[in-house]
């Protein structure tokens, strides 16, 4: 999906691009380049290589490469943005995130918990869009329990078997790194509701799985809550008030999407109007926008002023221009030398 929102756009503004996948997952990259080449982008148009550190460094630094766009981790983005700025590219870093869906007793209970648990486990947690933080507000403390049942149900599995709902995460780093921070949240005393550490697929007894993995009695300062997990681990922090919530997701550095839960539209109003993210979805747990709007993720989730697809990506790969001129007749006037701004 994500290179989708990054080469058409700049072929159709005049670009030739340079696509340079993650070296964990360049498959699927490649089965793009190879329809959109069979679909009749020139020769040339559309180029991809691979590699790491080094072929990044390469593309931030190239004379020829006027601007980047960036989708990742927060570290790496912004070695890509600064490496890239200066040398005077144009970049744009979409990074980090700790998606926040918030939620009032007043919510239509089956729908908001469907949209929880998919937006939390689906695709393994692995999306920048991700949920991965429940603010439950008032009596919504309460659905506690259906969550957890909800999020049992979820079958794990390899991608490729029918029925999977969450499958593998991308490397054994990866899952050791969330089993590591599983384990900080235990420590730190937030109470593990729902265990996947101990996942076994048969037939894929070595594969990178986590199972879905839910923590309550979480707060602010804790490990699970402060970092981007990026694997099936939901957390549940408790407030009061809308207001406490609305202060909660505002406090945190990240800035890529959030949503609310409710059936007030008084309500509604209120949180998109206070509250400093930069996708915000009523009812709708991951707010992705649709293409012919721009993709907005703001504070620590984002660097550059121009974000991916819809009318700020035509502004990012194009290049303004501004032409002044003045036509005389042949028989015009001599009005001698003007040395001001005012055209006579």
């Amino acid at each position: 999906m994500i290179p989708l929102w990054m080469f058409p756009m700049a072929i159709a503004c005049g670009n030739t691009f340079v696509l340079k996948p993650s070296e964990q997952d360049p498959m699927s990259t490649m089965l793009l380049v190879e329809l959109a080449i069979e679909a009749g982008v020139p020769a040339g148009g559309l180029n991809v290589v691979h590699g790491g550190k080094d072929v990044v460094d390469a593309l931030c630094t190239h004379k020829d490469i006027k601007a980047v766009s960036f989708v990742g981790s927060t570290a790496v983005g912004t070695h890509v943005y600064d490496l890239a700025g200066k040398h005077g590219k144009r970049v744009q870093s979409m990074m980090g995130a700790k998606n926040h869906a918030v939620v009032l007793p007043d919510a239509n209970r089956v729908q908001a918990l469907n949209a929880l648990v998919g937006a939390g486990f689906g695709a393994a947690g692995q999306r920048c869009m991700a949920t991965s933080v429940v603010v439950l507000v008032g009596a919504a403390k309460q659905w506690l329990p259906d969550l957890k049942a909800l999020a049992q149900k979820l079958k794990v599995n390899a991608g490729s078997e029918p029925g999977t709902d969450v499958g593998p995460v991308i490397s054994k780093r990866a899952k050791a790194r969330i089993l590591d921070l599983i384990e900080s949240g235990i420590k730190e005393g937030a109470k593990l509701e729902l265990d996947g550490r101990d996942v076994t697929v048969p037939g894929f007894e070595k594969g990178n799985f986590v199972g879905p993995t839910l923590f309550s009695g979480v707060t602010p300062e804790m490990q699970i809550y402060t970092q981007e997990i990026f694997g099936p681990v939901l957390v549940v922090l408790e407030v009061a008030t809308l207001d406490e919530a609305i202060a909660l997701v505002n406090a945190n550095p990240f800035g890529n999407g959030t949503g609310l839960f409710t059936q007030s539209g008084a309500a509604a109003r209120k949180f998109q109007t206070e509250i400093d993210v930069g996708q915000v979805g009523i009812n709708i747990p991951i707010p992705v926008p649709v293409p012919f709007f721009s993709f907005t993720g703001s504070r620590g989730s984002k660097l550059g002023d121009l974000g991916p697809y819809g009318k700020q990506v035509v502004q990012f790969y194009t290049q303004t221009k501004t032409v002044t001129s003045r036509w005389f007749d042949d028989d015009s006037v001599n009005d001698g030398v003007n040395t001001t701004i005012n055209l006579r």
